[in-house]
């Protein structure tokens, strides 16, 4: 997790490190991966752990792409868009996918919008470099 968002700040922003709270140390993993609530999976190739993600699913099937990451090594190789499609497959009730990405990282809508099929709904604190939001749907 960790590199593979210090990869995106490297990118976007031109510093060695960044990323949520907790995306460092274990402690956002502890808080969502393990939230009574949500459901989290790693992904794996050749048996060797290159990401996971988190998800939510809820009753009217609305749910929620909590985080959906991959180590830098295996970035741009079609391995993301293939677990998007995974998650769409086994929870083929969705009415709606949400999810949330910062606003800097522009590789992110790339997947989400022009790959995934995502429209973006909201900008939270626009011109915000380190804070602006963008809030992502996908309805069926």
């Amino acid at each position: 997790m960790k590199r593979s968002f210090d990869e995106d700040t490297r990118i976007h922003l031109n510093k060695e490190e960044g990323g949520p709270p907790g995306y460092d140390n274990g402690d956002f993993l502890r808080k969502w991966a393990l939230h009574e609530d949500s459901t989290a999976f790693k992904v794996e190739l050749d048996s060797k752990l290159i990401g996971m993600y988190i998800v939510w699913i809820f009753p009217n099937n609305e749910n929620m792409l909590g985080t959906i990451f991959i180590d830098p090594e295996y970035q741009n190789q079609g391995l993301g868009l293939k677990i998007w499609k995974h998650i769409e497959q086994k929870y083929p009730n969705a009415k709606v996918w949400r999810t949330e990405t910062p606003g800097f990282s522009k590789r992110n809508h790339n997947f989400y919008v022009n790959k995934c099929g995502f429209s973006i709904v909201k900008i939270l604190n626009p011109g915000d470099m380190l804070d602006e939001s963008y809030v992502l749907e996908k309805r069926y």
